[in-house]
């Protein structure tokens, strides 16, 4: 049955673009009006108002006459995305090292202990949910950056790291000690205010992230030199 309501078209969005970001909805997927409006409780037009609203924010493509797809992916896409990252969060990780105080500090050390604690679950070799991991990855490097008092800086890497998150949900595997290492570097960085040596570690963590996700893509493909947007 579909729910109408002002609160409807707010849910169906928060829905659709965690089921995009989080792979949910892979790549190039064909989004039908009608097939979507069961599952998400949502009439046609607020449907329609939402991925429209998506393809605003790159997420999803608007076919002409033929309505919507989950927006694809490609490596060249993908190496945009990783240093449109660098650009906004080394620069706001720099902003957020001059500013921040004793109550940043603590969110900090507070954000990194949620995080190591699955991260050490991953390295014994736990069952554990990508979803919650990628989360608390996530939280730590928003907290990092968010001492940087700009909202405005705040909202691009958020949307940027969206982004570049959907390519670590398909194809991000934990790097292991190497990233928990990265990780715990950053959080003694933070805490000494060690700029210079948190643009290095950050820098590596990127690079190392994609470098990865690029060598699990081509294990998929099993195509090294046929890769989309190569």
């Amino acid at each position: 049955m579909t729910v109408h309501g002002p609160s409807v078209a707010q849910s169906t969005y928060r829905k659709l673009r965690h089921n995009i970001i989080f792979g949910l909805l892979p790549p190039d997927t064909r989004l039908r009006l009608e097939d979507l409006r069961e599952p998400y409780g949502a009439s046609i037009p607020t449907l329609r108002e939402v991925l429209n609203r998506l393809a605003s924010e790159g997420l999803v493509v608007a076919e002409d006459q033929r309505g919507f797809a989950v927006a694809p992916i490609s490596v060249s896409n993908l190496l945009e995305l990783a240093n449109l990252r660098k650009l906004l969060e080394l620069h706001a990780l720099e902003l957020s090292f001059a500013a921040g105080d004793t109550e940043w500090e603590s969110r900090v050390v507070a954000a990194h202990h949620k995080l190591s604690r699955i991260e050490k679950r991953m390295m014994a070799g736990e069952a554990c949910d990508r979803t919650e991991w990628k989360r608390y990855d996530f939280e730590f490097h928003k907290v990092m950056i968010e001492g940087c008092g700009s909202g405005e800086l705040m909202a691009a890497h958020g949307a940027a790291f969206d982004k570049y998150l959907r390519y670590q949900m398909l194809f991000l595997t934990f790097r292991g000690a190497v990233a928990a290492d990265e990780h715990q570097a950053l959080l003694e960085a933070a805490v000494t205010r060690d700029i210079s040596r948190a643009r290095d570690v950050l820098t590596r963590h990127i690079d190392g992230g994609v470098e990865h996700a690029l060598a699990a893509y081509r294990a998929q493909q099993k195509a090294p030199e046929t890769i989309p947007g190569a």
